[in-house]
């Protein structure tokens, strides 16, 4: 199965919604944003879904939209509307042989990195923590071209520091496999059968919305005591503007760098990826990448 899939112009994409119900108006505005960048969305059937509770339909209907999407051989790409809460629900229900032979483009963030812990445990497939419909696409200035057109369509090589937001914690350089997403989900997701797995040096990203200094110090050393940081060679945190105030800042980073003291490699901060405010990064999840400098670069 071929892992390095890419959109281009004219590309037929997926609009699904695996977790939270939208806003059918952002959800409009992102589609309208999408066909004007040159792709042809493809509304699934349960994508504008409201309820049960509130979820985008059902764990089965939700499933369906993913499954339907990856048989559809004339769909090169899917993208999530937003996230929320229910994207694990669908994991016991998806299908590793369909997603295996019918490898594409998949986009979302926040609740949706169970997905792609999912997609790359089971079918190595390389996925983007990347820009949704209805969360970014949705505004004029929240899908940060540059890092989209280079991971999602591959024009150019993909590269993010500072300009991006990027600052070094401790200093340093590392190379491996880039995984990684929501702290929260990874760490919900230990003890289960769909826990993220590593068995090769790692560059692990980790980003997070409403999340205070001690709640990082707790999920980060959950993720050691469970054993998850053994194979991780470095460590790019997201921007911490959706969690804490400016002021507190300094706190979130001592706590970070605590939680992390064991870990003999370099540790920066501020990747404007997941919950931004405009100019979300795209990053590619699966791809071999070096920190060297300030630089993160997936060097294959």
């Amino acid at each position: 199965m071929s892992s390095e899939m890419r959109l281009r112009r004219g590309s037929r994409v997926a609009v699904v919604s695996p977790a939270s119900a939208a806003k059918v108006e952002l959800i409009d505005a992102g589609i309208e944003r999408l066909r004007a960048f040159g792709y042809a969305p493809v509304l699934m059937s349960h994508a504008k879904a409201r309820g049960p509770l509130y979820y985008a339909g059902t764990a089965e209907e939700r499933v369906a939209d993913l499954h339907a999407a990856f048989a559809d051989d004339t769909i090169d790409g899917i993208v999530c509307t937003r996230g929320g809460w229910g994207s694990a629900e669908l994991l016991p229900l998806l299908d590793r042989e369909l997603v295996r032979a019918n490898p594409k483009v998949f986009v979302g963030y926040s609740d949706h990195t169970s997905l792609h812990t999912w997609f790359w445990n089971e079918c190595g497939l390389k996925t983007f923590y990347a820009p949704m419909v209805a969360a970014d696409w949705a505004k004029a200035d929240g899908v940060d071209e540059v890092t989209w057109r280079a991971s999602v369509e591959g024009d150019g090589v993909w590269r993010v520091g500072s300009e991006d937001g990027i600052r070094v914690l401790r200093a340093g350089e590392a190379q491996g496999r880039l995984l990684g997403g929501c702290l929260s989900i990874l760490c919900e997701g230990l003890g289960t059968p769909w826990a993220l797995r590593i068995a090769e040096p790692c560059v692990l990203f980790l980003e997070e919305i409403g999340t205070k200094p001690y709640q990082w110090d707790r999920m980060l050393q959950h993720l050691r005591f469970a054993g998850l940081l053994e194979q991780v060679k470095g460590v790019v945190f997201g921007d911490m503007s959706a969690n804490v105030e400016a002021k507190d800042v300094p706190l979130v980073e001592a706590a970070c760098l605590h939680a992390l003291r064991d870990l003999d490699g370099p540790v920066w901060m501020g990747l404007q990826s997941g919950h931004v405010e405009r100019g979300n990064r795209s990053v590619p999840l699966g791809a071999w990448a070096r920190m060297s400098g300030t630089d993160l670069i997936a060097v294959k």
